[in-house]
Order: structure tokens, then sequence, then C-alpha cells
């Protein structure tokens, strides 16, 4: 994403929250935290494939 785009999403998601700026935060902590629940769910289940001990790598 370029910088424009960025600004782009960033102001769609305030005015979706009424212009409100610490509601707009809330929900994009809420957002991250819910990626961050499934990047740890994915590396579990990586890790339990045995595929990084394979050789497989990281993931990014």
């Amino acid at each position: 994403m370029t910088y424009r785009s960025n600004n782009i999403a960033i102001d769609e998601i305030v005015a979706s929250c009424g212009d409100d700026i610490h509601g707009a935060l809330r929900a994009l902590l809420l957002v991250n935290e819910q990626l961050e629940a499934e990047l740890a769910l994915l590396y579990a289940a990586v890790g339990e494939s045995g595929m990084l001990e394979r050789g497989g790598g990281p993931l990014h």
C-alpha cells in the first residue's frame, strides 16, 4: 500500500466510526488483536507439522 492509499483507508475507518478517532483506534486495536491470535494459531499449526524443523523457513 502506498502512503496515499493508507491515508484513504484511515479516513474511511475514522468516517465509519462517526469521525470518532478513539472509536476508530479501539476498532483497529480489536482487529489487530484478532489478527495476532490468528497468526499465533498459524504458527502453532506450522510448528506442530514440523515444517519449520525440516527447513521450511520463516513464514515472512
